[in-house]
């Protein structure tokens, strides 16, 4: 199955002490690149990524979460009463002395150092679980998207391939007047060089059979079908591992034929024909950096 690497998800989700909003974004990336960014999670951030490696293989993986603690008993309090008191004492020396008012608000009591720590608990089991399964559902939603794109793209590719296809087949037939091409072109260039010097149609015949055998184009139209029916094999929905790496390959691959018979060719129509398939190949190609 074609998937494609880009895609977005966010959700919000409740539980009864906790609240979460989970955005995930997939862009293209040769690996499986994880970046996480928001609320510290801590050993949960490997067990979320651990569910990002089971279901994708490439694409550089954006999370960000937001948690909202909805449960007092998730946090732990500590106040340091001595100190306090220390402090709220030398303050009332200070506001005898100025014969004013200055108060500690709450807000001020815990910027104070070393007065009130506020740590949140761990996770506990139920917590885990529900950042989890919250998790697996937002991923879901991107993997949906990936699915589309991917059917999107496999289309476009599909349309690509069959053009280099009818080229090919165009090429085939092409071929085929290779050798009379050259014996035509070889008599015409003969004559030209000398009207005294005559070759008997033997000789001529060995020229033309060693010429037509270096602008032969069988092997690499042979390639081009064997590249093609590979590509299109690599396409089919029960195909299950990434294509994406493959597919570039043998994107590669057709465009290095279509460049061999290029350079091979004595025939206008054949040069035009390689050219033709190597446009394709450039689509499919940046087709395919999409793919996963």
């Amino acid at each position: 199955m074609i998937l494609s690497m880009t895609g977005f998800a966010e959700k919000r989700f409740n539980s009864k002490t906790l609240s979460a909003k989970i955005s995930i974004r997939s862009l293209n990336h040769r690996f499986l690149d994880w970046n996480y960014r928001g609320a510290h999670i801590g050993e949960v951030e490997n067990r979320l990524r651990a569910i990002s490696q089971s279901k994708l293989h490439r694409g550089r993986i954006e999370v960000f979460i937001e948690l909202y603690f909805s449960d007092a008993s998730s946090w732990k309090l500590h106040i340091n009463e001595e100190l306090l008191r220390k402090i709220l004492s030398s303050v009332g020396n200070i506001s005898s002395r100025m014969k004013k008012n200055v108060n500690i608000s709450v807000e001020n009591m815990f910027n104070l150092p070393q007065v009130v720590k506020l740590n949140r608990k761990s996770f506990s089991n139920a917590d885990v679980a529900f950042l989890e399964r919250s998790f697996k559902k937002t991923l879901d939603e991107v993997l949906r998207m990936r699915k589309r794109e991917g059917k999107e793209i496999e289309k476009e590719v599909r349309s690509y391939l069959e053009n280099i296809k009818q080229s090919v087949n165009r090429l085939g037939k092409l071929s085929e007047k290779q050798p009379s091409l050259v014996k035509e072109k070889l008599s015409r260039r003969l004559k030209e060089l000398s009207q005294e010097v005559t070759f008997s149609e033997e000789k001529l015949a060995e020229e033309v059979a060693y010429l037509a055998q270096r602008y032969d184009l069988t092997e690499e139209i042979t390639r081009l079908k064997c590249h093609l029916d590979y590509m299109i094999e690599l396409l089919s929905p029960e195909k299950e591992e990434p294509a994406g790496k493959k597919l570039d390959f043998v994107a590669q691959e057709l465009y290095r034929e279509a460049n061999t018979i290029n350079s091979k060719s004595q025939d206008i129509k054949i040069i035009k024909e390689s050219l033709a398939i190597k446009g394709e190949v450039e689509y499919i190609r940046q087709q395919v950096q999409n793919i996963e």
